[in-house]
């Protein structure tokens, strides 16, 4: 019981022991208003646990997206950059997390932007970078000069 429904019931116990003359006008009103008031209190304790019941509801929603979030993306830290531990990654004065490990320093991204091609007629090696290569263009061998990606039949 809430202290609102305490609080009710002592009022109402007082107008008991006082003897109101619920026969006068002012002692009808008094008891309406205490049978009111009643109610109030117990429609405030119906929506209290209803409240209580949807905030653990909630939380168990959280929780189980949080969990589903996990199995989706990966627990990854916090910078994403894959390599260091949340206390590497702080909070700025600007409200964003940066990245304190020093892989943004790293030169290891231009590696993955670099492709090895054979040229299929004569075997030479040679690297093109991902970011700059250009599907319209018709590239040719440096030593054979012949076109390095052929049209094939499929592809007319």
């Amino acid at each position: 019981m809430s202290t609102l429904s305490d609080r009710v019931s002592y009022i109402k116990g007082l107008a008991e022991g006082m003897k109101l003359d619920t026969e006068t006008n002012e002692g009808k009103i008094i008891e309406k208003m205490l049978e009111l008031l009643s109610d109030m209190a117990a429609e405030m304790d119906e929506m209290q646990n209803s409240l209580d019941e949807l905030d653990e509801y909630v939380d168990s929603i959280d929780h189980d997206l949080s969990d589903m979030e996990d199995l989706i993306y990966g627990e990854e830290d916090e910078c994403g950059c894959g390599c260091c531990g949340d206390d590497d990654d702080e909070e700025c004065e600007c409200g964003h997390h940066h990245c304190h490990c020093g892989c943004e320093d790293d030169d290891d991204d231009e590696d993955d932007s670099i492709v090895e091609y054979v040229c299929p007629h004569c075997g030479e090696e040679m690297t093109f970078e991902v970011d700059s290569f250009d599907f319209d263009e018709d590239y040719l061998c440096p030593s054979c000069h012949n076109p390095l990606f052929p049209e094939t039949p499929d592809e007319e």
